[in-house]
């Protein structure tokens, strides 16, 4: 994936959360900033 650049538009994403629920981004957040921090453990 190629690094964003200002006035891109992020791209769509469907993560699924521990508890077997799931997010998509940007639909569900509507603010005009949003700071999402991937972790992704131990391996």
């Amino acid at each position: 994936m190629p690094m964003l650049m200002p006035g891109d538009k992020f791209p769509d994403l469907k993560i699924s959360l521990p508890r077997g629920e799931s997010i998509s981004l940007p639909d569900d957040w509507t603010d005009s900033w949003v700071y999402a921090f991937f972790y992704r453990g131990g391996w």
